[in-house]
């Protein structure tokens, strides 16, 4: 999957649990950790590790958090 449709998706996800406020990254962390598989995973880490372009800022925390657990 294209790094520009990870981010798409990734965007999407984190717009729906923006409104969440603190706990938003939070959940946008464990709705990625569940629900996509491991090559997706791997390709919007490796997008983060160069820039992470386009990314939102809650998906980004989403994804440090993530990082940092495995």
């Amino acid at each position: 999957m294209s790094p520009e449709k990870l981010v798409m998706m990734a965007n999407q996800i984190g717009a729906f649990f923006a409104s969440q406020g603190p706990d938003g990254a939070k959940a946008v962390a464990d709705h990625i950790k569940s629900f996509w598989d491991p090559r997706m995973r791997a390709g919007i880490f490796d997008h983060l590790e160069k820039g992470g372009e386009g990314l939102s800022p809650i998906v980004v925390t989403a994804l440090e958090r993530l990082r940092l657990k495995s």
